[in-house]
């Protein structure tokens, strides 16, 4: 028997091509209760075939070969959970996520009812044991698995290269620093030289991306720079670093427009919390950036070597200037004490800055700057749902989201005030609708527009909210609705019951001080049962738990959507984002920001005909699942 564990504990290792994790369970726990093989036929006993008269015996096959359902599940689940521990230890935290909840789906989408066979339920356990861990490791070392996409930052790719060195161009621009006026030493070399070749040819894309979005940033970043009092070309570092995008993070783990780590963030103010990262809010972080690099001048006293040190932090710096005696940036190159990618960031960002500053030189004087986005900031000392003050200034939560970068989610934070940046002009506009909601409803409340055709029966029946609690909540006398009014939706806290919709996306939360079942069962709007039913918990407490696992309520009604039970984790494999049936409709699942306009708008249909076809659906959640057919 052992002999077998040991041949399937090989086979899941040669899947995966890792060794099996070092915090597996302990051997008795998780032994499978595999199927023995018969005893084989003996060859002794059995008269041979008469190959003239009697057709040859079939051969007899095996029970161990028999299929097994189980076995080939838990070989997948197994699988894909390896490819996110590989990913996690290559440093790719959201393909490992991706991942995770590929390995956590595929067990609770299997049909199986997880609690009547112990090979599944272990391993459950394991895979829920083995992320939880190594979430945990990821915050500690100051990354998670955040919610929010982010994007790549276009750094690395440059950070890998050593490009080759054109003399033509390395001419011209020696030609072109001459006449170049900066705050910053600018210096022309080979590495400076090459890396233009490469941002004039194959990273072209690169330069004129960031340029593009430099325009909605560079009014606040030179300001900013300024105020701070150094120079004002360092706002070229962050179009090297990020593309001037606040969601952009490194394979390192540095996030935000100017690449914080996590360490080094909070040294320079720049909070983080389940709720918010405050490196990806672009006036915060060039703050912190700005402030961090007069630091490390008055240090080093050469915008060279503070660049360098930004970039691989002071102390590998210092130990270079000390082995060597050189105070002087090339001189380190030269003498190669550096990191492959600290020699390579300075050439970067004044590669950089030389062809920004002369954009006719290298055909760049065609590119359309973004406008600032002016905004109106409101302070609030409570809760939110994005989507509810989008519905209160006729606005999209898309728009929300990206006023506001430093939002992991939906939701502001609960535990402590939080500028909101709203449209411009609407602030007073937000104040006097959100006035009309408690503030304690105010992460579950929603506004609604009257469309053509409602009827406070149809809306009851949208939000599963009795007809008098609508009228009640707006003092309406009958039930006459007009056209393009808003009417509050008293939704109540944990409003889906055990017969709810739930995604088949696997939302995960990391338990916080304080936290009960209940309250986080409150916060997602979730039933407690349920929640204690996906984490195998008893009573209230969340002593010793680091995280939850649930799924966030979807439209009442919406065709594939994971209808939980307390009694398994039954449902259908998950769909994809769009999936085609025979029949020639989609079921499309709502991405976040998306809105009824732009998913009309992606499959060439009306918001009529989706709501038609989706239960005359107002509010869009990410992960509910729509119908969408031809336009009627």
């Amino acid at each position: 028997m052992f002999a077998l564990f040991a041949a399937l504990a090989a086979t899941l290792a040669c899947q995966s091509g890792q060794k099996p994790a070092s915090f597996m369970p302990p051997a008795a726990a998780q032994a499978p209760a595999l199927v023995a093989a018969s005893s084989p036929p003996n060859p002794a006993k059995q008269k041979p075939a008469d190959s003239a008269n009697q057709p040859a015996a079939k051969p007899q096959v095996p029970q161990a070969l028999e299929v097994d359902p189980v076995g080939d599940l838990i070989a997948r689940v197994e699988k894909e959970y390896q490819a996110g521990q590989d990913n996690y230890r290559a440093g790719h935290l959201e393909a490992a996520k991706q991942n995770f909840d590929s390995a956590f789906n595929q067990l609770l989408g299997s049909g199986f009812d997880l609690s009547s066979d112990d090979r599944l339920q272990r391993e459950l356990d394991r895979i829920l044991d083995g992320i939880n861990g190594l979430e945990l490791a990821a915050l500690q070392q100051g990354d998670g698995f955040a919610e929010q996409k982010s994007e790549p930052a276009p750094i690395d790719e440059a950070n890998e290269l050593t490009p080759a060195v054109d003399l033509n161009v390395k001419a011209k621009a020696e030609a072109e620093i001459k006449l170049t006026r900066s705050d910053l030493p600018l210096m022309m070399t080979d590495q400076v030289a090459g890396f233009i070749n490469y941002f004039s040819n194959r990273g072209r894309g690169t330069v004129e991306r960031a340029l593009v979005r430099s325009g909605r940033y560079e009014d606040m970043i030179r300001r900013t720079l300024r105020e701070e009092g150094v120079p004002q070309d360092l706002i070229y570092l962050a179009q090297a670093e990020s593309g001037f995008h606040p969601l952009a993070v490194s394979r390192a783990g540095a996030r935000g427009m100017w690449q914080f780590m996590g360490s080094r963030a909070k040294g320079y103010g720049l909070q983080r919390s389940w709720w918010v990262d405050d490196r990806q809010d672009p006036e915060k972080a060039t703050h912190a950036a700005a402030r961090h690099l007069k630091d490390l001048y008055n240090q080093f006293g050469d915008w060279y070597l503070a660049m360098a040190a930004y970039n691989s932090g002071p102390g590998t710096v210092q130990s270079a200037v000390k082995r060597t005696g050189y105070a002087d940036f090339w001189e380190l190159y030269r003498r190669n004490v550096l990191p492959k990618e600290t020699r390579n960031y300075v050439p970067i960002i004044v590669a950089v800055t030389i062809m920004a500053k002369n954009p006719e030189q290298y055909g760049l004087e065609t590119v359309v700057k973004e406008k600032p986005v002016p905004y109106d900031t409101v302070r609030i000392d409570y809760p939110i749902d994005l989507r509810l003050a989008a519905e209160c200034v006729d606005a999209a939560a898309s728009d929300l989201q990206d006023l506001n970068p430093s939002l992991l989610r939906l939701t502001t934070p609960k535990d402590k005030e939080f500028e909101l940046h709203l449209p411009a002009g609407t602030g007073e506009k937000f104040r006097s609708a959100v006035a009309a909601i408690p503030a304690d409803k105010r992460v579950w409340w929603r506004y609604h527009k009257v469309q053509a055709g409602d009827t406070l029966a149809s809306i009851s029946r949208t939000y599963r909210i009795p007809s008098k609690s609508i009228a009640a909540a707006n003092n309406l006398e009958d039930e006459t609705l007009t056209p393009e009014t808003k009417l509050i939706i008293p939704m109540a806290p944990g409003k889906n019951t055990d017969t709810g919709a739930y995604a088949r996306a696997t939302t995960r939360y990391r338990v916080r001080k304080g936290d009960t079942v209940e309250s986080v069962a409150e916060n997602f709007g979730v039933s407690a049962k349920m929640l204690r039913g996906w984490n195998r918990l008893k009573g209230s407490s969340l002593a010793g738990r680091k995280v939850l696992y649930l799924h966030l309520p979807v439209a009442p009604g919406s065709a594939g959507a994971q209808v939980a039970s307390s009694r398994s984790h039954k449902s259908r494999s998950h769909a994809s984002t769009a999936v085609a049936s025979k029949s020639g409709t989609v079921r499309h699942r709502v991405k976040r920001g998306e809105t009824l306009a732009s998913i009309a708008t992606s499959y060439n249909t009306t918001i009529s005909a989706l709501k038609h076809d989706n239960r005359n659906i107002a509010t869009l959640r990410p992960g509910m699942i729509l119908v969408v057919r031809d336009a009627h």
